[in-house]
Order: C-alpha cells, then structure tokens, then sequence
C-alpha cells in the first residue's frame, strides 16, 4: 500500500475513507477521555506512516514534504488530535530528509532510527522561552567522554506515551563568554527523564502532550547533533526544523478548515427554517457564507503545497525563507481559526454542544495560536526581514 510519490500521487491510497471514518468514530471519544489515540497511533504504524520521509532504500514510503502535506491534511480532516501527534515525529523525520537533500547527513542517525521503527518526540518547547531554538532555558553540561547531561523542563511533549527517542536542546555555559545551545536525541530507556502527565487542555486533548522533565538526562556523543551559538541562526539544522514544523503544522489546520466546510455544508443542507420553510441551502445569507468559507480555504490549499513543493524542488529563497516560513503558519492557523468560527455560524446552535464535531473543532483549532512561531514573532521576523532590527 505504498503511495507513488510524484504529480499522480494520492493520499487516499494509504488513508482511504474507511480508515478516515474509523479515526473519525474514535476521536470524541480520545477528547471525552482525554487520552491517547492509541488505536490510530498503531493503525499509522502499521501503514508504515512513521516512516513516511525515510528513504525507499531503507524500507520507507520516500515521500517528499509536498506529498506528506497532503496526507496530514487528509488525517486531519478525520481526527485532528491525531495528525498534530504524528505531526511531532514527522517533524524530525522530514527535517533529517530536508538536511539529507541538501548534503547534510548530520540526521541520518533520525531516518536510520525512523526505519527501525522508533517513534520521536519533539523535546524543545520550555516555560517562557519565546527565544525557541536561539536559546534554552534547560542546561547541557558537557562530560568527559564527549556526552552531555541535559536538565529542564520541556512542554508541549506530543506522543508523550509512545516516544522512544526525543529531541532535546539546552544551553552549555561551560566556555566563558561563548555560551552555546546544544541538540541532541535521548533514548526512552537512558534515566533521568519523566513526564508529568498533565495534559489537561481545552483542545487537541488527544495528542498527550505533557511536560517533560529533564533531570540529568545523558545523551551519547554519538546523538548529539548539534552545538551552536546562543542567538539567531541559518544552521541548516534551525532552518531544517522551522521548514519541516511550519509547514507540517500548516497542513494539519488546513485539514481542520477543509472539514468545517464540509460540516458547514452539511449544516445548511440540514436545516430548515420553520418561518420560511427553506432549507439553510436556499437561504442568501447562508450561500453567502458558505462561499466566503469555500473561497477563505481555496485560497489557503495553495500556500500549503507552494512552500513544501519548493522545498522538495530545493528552491533557494536565501533569507526570504524564514519570514515565507512564519507567514505560511501565521495564515493557515489564522485561516482555519477563521473558518471554524465561520461554519459553526452556520451550524447554530448545535455547534455549541461539547459532544458535537464542529465544537470539537472550534476548541481543537485554538491550538494553531500557541505553536510556534506565534502571531507576534512571525510578525516580528518579516518585519526585521523588511525593515532590518529594530533601534534599541
């Protein structure tokens, strides 16, 4: 069942309607119970989708980004919670096949691990670091055998459940005056590690993604991946994750907004007015705003697939990247968000039900305003981009 990568490619081969309608029947009851996905989590093993950007050489689908886009919208449309999971171990197995296709074999040991069926988990996200990658608040201390020893908080930890590796940073301060963040990838079974299992939330229940914490976890030399200095920087690693993040999480939402269309037609075609005796179809207000959804998404479909297909194509945008990076995150959630809102105007009332889809969606959507790059640093990227630093 493995999906032919190119212009024939499509998605429904490896997540056919069957399958999307299983994940579907799941997901209220993952958000009822707030607990892991864990029947769709083995399901997409067993598709082989954790190895969706491992190579074919290596026993996986070598899909590009433009490809896996398109699936994890497919997901989404069906079990959101679910996709934004999965979405954390595609991440860093999209961002070593980025670095790979530009010469940087830094993250083979990724797509190596991928294949042998590991499971990653994204290990950076921290208590009121709005730095992100440019600096840490976890501290890597260097020992002597070339390892470090990692100790902080993480947050967010998506697949918090199933990871058996997850990528972490902290910042070594050992060299005076030369401070550096540190990358590496810990194993499940390496001590020190625990998570706290508070994932509590308003939405996206279903990824588990609770706080992890760091008390003297060693990562082999040999899976430490990277040491940069403290700050902004093009590493190919950074630009790897932000290219592989922001559009991944892109992807998930549109498939939020291209399902709330879907439930917003249903609505309308559902509802009859007792004054008029028309259906919500046949009434102008409702065309109206169904068609505003319909034309908010289209435009959305192309941003998605534009940026994931140039970076297959290794189009050199130099520093345009990360600001077109930031912005294509930016929109879709704020898009999404905005075609939510719209269809569950459409829908009335029964939107407002807990148990309903569409106000499953409507707190699920609300996620895309806290993953990076939030709506004011991707404001802040292409403005220093147009306008260089701001004085001061």
């Amino acid at each position: 069942m493995t999906p032919t990568p190119g212009p024939d490619f499509d998605p429904a081969r490896l997540l056919p309607d069957d399958l999307l309608e299983r994940f579907r029947s799941r997901a209220a009851g993952y958000d009822e119970e707030n607990a892991f996905p864990q029947d769709d989590f083995d399901e997409l093993v067993e598709l082989g989708y954790t190895r969706l950007a491992v190579p074919a050489s290596q026993g996986g689908h070598g899909l590009g980004l433009l490809e896996i886009a398109a699936l994890q919208s497919r997901l989404a449309t069906a079990a959101p919670a679910t996709a934004l999971a999965i979405n954390m171990h595609l991440v860093w197995t999209v961002t070593a096949a980025v670095l790979a296709a530009r010469g940087d074999t830094t993250l083979s040991l990724v797509l190596d691990d991928a294949a042998r069926g590991e499971v990653f988990a994204f290990g950076v996200s921290e208590p009121c670091n709005d730095l992100v990658l440019f600096d840490s608040t976890t501290t890597a201390v260097p020992l002597a055998d070339g390892s470090y020893s990692f100790t902080g908080t993480k947050i967010f930890t998506s697949l918090s459940p199933v990871w058996t590796r997850l990528g972490v940073f902290g910042r070594d301060d050992s060299e005076p005056g030369a401070p550096v963040v540190v990358h590496g990838f810990a194993t499940r079974d390496t001590a020190g590690h625990s998570s706290l299992g508070d994932w509590d939330t308003v939405g996206m229940r279903a990824t588990q993604s609770h706080t992890t914490v760091l008390d003297g976890v060693v990562v082999d030399a040999s899976r430490i991946v990277r040491r940069l200095p403290v700050g902004p920087s093009a590493d190919s690693l950074v630009f790897g994750i932000f290219a592989a993040f922001e559009t991944l999480i892109a992807s998930v939402y549109r498939g939020i907004a291209r399902r709330a269309v879907e439930l917003a037609v249903d609505a309308a075609v559902n509802r009859t007015s007792r004054r008029t005796g028309a259906t919500g179809a046949d009434d102008p207000v409702t065309r109206w705003r169904i068609a505003d959804l319909a034309i908010a998404l289209d435009g959305l479909e192309p941003q998605v697939d534009r940026i994931a297909q140039d970076l297959d194509d290794l189009v050199d945008h130099g520093a345009d990247w990360f600001p077109r990076l930031v912005g294509l995150k930016h929109r879709a959630t704020s898009t999404a968000s905005s075609i939510v809102d719209g269809a569950v105007t459409v829908a009335g009332g029964a939107a407002f039900r807990r148990t309903s889809e569409l106000g499953r969606l409507y707190r699920d959507v609300l996620a895309g305003r806290f993953h990076p790059s939030s709506s004011d640093s991707a404001h802040a990227t292409v403005a220093n981009r147009l306008l260089g630093p701001a004085a001061g």
